[in-house]
């Protein structure tokens, strides 16, 4: 019995010393996964880069598709180098001793956990925004600024920046300081107290930040577009729903790419148009992308996705309890105990690899959320081509590729590649009389 026992400690013994190697190899696995990936994808690109997809021929020609190809690439190398330096950085961190120097020197600073703790987060957050700074440099100001999409200043880039690192500190500093609060008077429920924390202040942001955040960065004002704002609410009355107020933002001041979105929630809701969509899109393909936004609304997803990412959060908190609980977690890092906040880093990391299955999963219910509202636009506005030709009009000005790998859209696309949409809005289009067959 004691020969049995002892066998069995000897197993698990070996197997704690070959976590972090297993662990290692496991996220170089994920890396090295994403990457052939991007390679498929470019691979793709540079193979039917050249064809003009059926339904973009009056708005895309050879120069058009050179030009998105060039973009494309300069992108994906862009973020090829942005992502091998993020990840050399976070395994040089965790397995090559820096965390637990890092944790004491975190530690020598003060005796209390709370303070301790949020000083820690803090501290990588400020690092991560240094290591991203030249990232973010080079593609507003090279790429961006080349292919004539960036308008800012290097000022305003600035301003921007730390606005943003200011509120970033303010908020997540308090989400941090009560979550340890949490811990440290609730040592066996603040899995469950830590969670309605977060669920209470992602409401809570989801409420304040179209009229405390977002004016921050981006001026709001009603649209100017003679008879848009009476279009969209007539719009939004045959879908029995209470329009908010509507207005435009001054997104051209940053960048010509363009876009629209509803925001906030309940009463403080508000359609947001930027600017720039209002110059590239007639009234009608307006509309109708906001058509598909209401669709988002009429089906639910918003709030849908709202409760599935609480219901996990509620399992990843638990989860979080029960391995921080258990003590080992440390050793399968082949570190020694470490902080609270440090084993949260661990669970940060462990989460990625746990995570990477599933991106298809998640990415391919974004898409069909994606195509339910693209069918709701057709049912809702009275011309169901105008969405067709205004993806096609956004796809062109945005330089959006329209040749992704199939593996590539369906591991990664939170929305079904352009041209399928187009083809299939189309076809209802044709259904509903809007096209010519």
């Amino acid at each position: 019995m004691r020969c049995e026992e002892d066998s069995t400690h000897s197993a698990e013994s070996v197997i704690m010393a070959a976590m972090p190697t297993i662990l290692l190899f496991s996220y170089l696995f994920t890396l090295l996964a994403g990457y052939l990936l991007r390679g498929l994808n470019l691979g793709h690109l540079k193979r039917h880069g050249n064809s003009v997809p059926a339904g973009f021929e009056q708005a895309v020609d050879a120069a058009t598709l050179q030009k998105t190809s060039a973009y494309t690439l300069a992108q994906s190398r862009l973020g090829l180098v942005e992502s091998l330096v993020d990840s050399a950085l976070l395994l040089i961190f965790v397995f090559a001793g820096l965390l637990p120097v890092y944790d004491r020197w975190i530690g020598g600073l003060t005796d209390s956990p709370v303070i301790g703790g949020v000083l820690f987060f803090l501290c990588l957050l400020l690092a991560k925004t240094l290591i991203d700074i030249p990232f973010s440099l080079y593609r507003n100001f090279h790429i961006e600024k080349e292919y004539g999409f960036n308008t800012q200043t290097l000022g305003l880039w600035a301003g921007d920046l730390v606005k943003g690192v200011l509120i970033s500190v303010l908020l997540l500093g308090l989400l941090l300081g009560g979550g340890l609060w949490l811990v440290s008077v609730s040592p066996t429920g603040w899995w469950f107290w830590g969670w309605l924390l977060f669920v209470l202040f992602t409401l809570f942001l989801m409420f304040i930040s179209p009229y405390v955040i977002e004016p921050i960065f981006f001026r709001f004002e009603p649209v100017k577009k003679e008879g848009l704002e009476e279009a969209v609410r007539a719009l939004m009355e045959r879908a029995s729903l209470s329009a908010g107020k509507v207005y435009q933002v001054d997104a051209s001041r940053r960048s010509r790419h363009s876009n629209a979105y509803f925001t906030g929630i309940g009463r403080v809701k508000r359609i947001v148009l930027f600017d720039t969509l209002l110059e590239q899109l007639e009234t009608g393909e307006v509309l109708a992308i906001l058509a598909h936004e209401v669709g988002h609304w009429k089906k639910r997803h918003i709030f849908k996705r709202l409760v599935k990412t609480e219901l996990l959060a509620l399992g990843v908190f638990y989860l979080a309890y029960r391995l921080i609980e258990w003590d080992g977690l440390p050793a399968l890092f082949g570190l020694e105990q470490t902080s609270f906040a440090a084993q949260w880093v661990l669970l940060s990391f462990l989460g990625r690899l746990a995570a990477f299955p599933f991106t298809p999963l998640g990415s391919w219910l974004s898409r069909r959320d994606e195509w339910q509202a693209d069918r709701y636009a057709c049912e809702l506005h009275d011309t169901p081509g105008d969405l067709a030709s205004g993806l096609v009009k956004l796809s062109r000005d945005n330089l959006a590729n329209l040749h992704p790998h199939p593996w590539y859209a369906a591991f990664y696309f939170s929305h079904p590649p352009v041209v399928q949409r187009v083809q299939q809005l189309r076809t209802c289009a044709v259904r509903s009389g809007d096209l010519p067959p």
